[in-house]
């Protein structure tokens, strides 16, 4: 276990050195005239917003890349495998950026947020449309002479698409007019979670480590259901977490009640509470009184749903093992059964 946890942090140093370069790249584009204090600000806006966090999603493009290939990387491979991952680590910082402008977040990965920052304010939307024109920039000056390059730039482009819908519909469901608790449904729980996380958090890494292994991804429809459905589990545990995960543990405070949040408690809730359950919710889900907080979690241990939520988790993770292992290829398997593995009985 300690040689395997030495080489989780080697592949992470070298990892990060990556980042480092691909940063000094960017901020000598010959495209744009620097000044000194566009390239400082620059600078500091990406080490605030690209590198923070746990960097899996950038990671599991290499640990795919390496099972696919069914053996040790060479340092070219490992390179061009760190620079996708890379690609969708700065995605991803320019959707939480944005993304926190629009929800009003006060902080992101234990700081503040970028946007909250004295003398950032509202720049940050700018930000957020530099860090996703960065991810082209890179691509061309890596990749334009692969054979893959075009199916590239065409991933990234729909995956993108798929979760600024998914946040669009997240956005509409949650905050447009009066609280609707009578919109929260699984179906549409269901649609949200599919587009705005699953589709760039757990099939891009794995597509991106797809095609540098020279295949089509027209072949892995089922692969990408496989991920999809992954990454719906995922974010229902978030969901769970966010309102019975350790605080001190999970290293953020959960808002999704005061949030009004499409939750998976809420909509399981709903699913079974009776008349007078409902008028609990109906009169206390969204408000940040901790008074109303507090009657909204007691509903939750009143319906069991730490139980329901256990049953969740099990069935899912026996769905998924059984999607997983009617895979034809083994080195398929292997990377979704790593992804797996990551996730399964989480506690943060």
């Amino acid at each position: 276990m300690a040689e395997a946890n030495g080489e989780a942090v080697d592949l992470k140093a070298s990892f990060l050195q990556i980042y480092s370069r691909l940063k000094s790249e960017l901020l000598e584009d010959p495209a744009f005239s620097f000044t000194e204090d566009s390239r400082e600000w620059v600078d500091r806006m990406l080490d605030y917003n690209v590198p923070g966090g746990k960097l899996n999603r950038g990671i599991s493009v290499v640990d795919s890349f390496q099972i696919l290939k069914g053996g040790q990387l060479n340092d070219d491979e490992l390179f061009f495998a760190g620079v996708l991952g890379w690609c969708v680590e700065w995605l991803q910082a320019y959707f939480l950026v944005l993304d926190d402008i629009m929800d009003n977040s006060h902080t992101r990965r234990g700081q503040p947020c970028w946007f909250r920052l004295p003398k950032v304010g509202i720049i940050a939307a700018n930000d957020g449309i530099i860090l996703r024109n960065h991810i082209p920039r890179i691509l061309h000056r890596h990749f334009r002479e692969k054979p893959y390059y075009v199916h590239l730039l065409d991933l990234f482009n729909e995956v993108e698409f798929q979760t600024a819908s998914g946040q669009m519909l997240d956005l509409i469901t949650t905050h447009e007019g009066e609280k609707d608790l009578s919109k929260y449904k699984m179906p549409v729980y269901n649609r949200i979670v599919q587009y705005k996380t699953a589709y760039y958090s757990f099939y891009l890494p794995v597509a991106c480590a797809l095609l540098m292994s020279g295949e089509d991804l027209d072949n892995y429809a089922d692969v990408k259901r496989v991920l999809v459905e992954m990454g719906t589990y995922f974010q229902v545990q978030d969901d769970y977490l966010d309102c019975f995960g350790d605080p001190e543990f999970i290293g953020k405070i959960g808002t999704d009640i005061e949030d009004f949040k499409c939750s998976w408690l809420v909509v399981q809730a709903l699913e079974i509470a009776d008349e007078n359950q409902l008028k609990i919710l109906e009169e206390n889900y969204g408000k940040s009184d901790p008074a109303c907080v507090a009657k909204v979690k007691s509903l939750y241990n009143d319906l069991n749903l730490q139980a329901r939520f256990s049953e969740y988790e099990r069935t899912s993770y026996e769905q998924l093992i059984s999607s997983i292992e009617a895979q034809p290829s083994k080195e398929v398997q292997e990377v979704l059964k790593s992804f797996l593995h990551k996730i399964h009985k989480r506690q943060k």
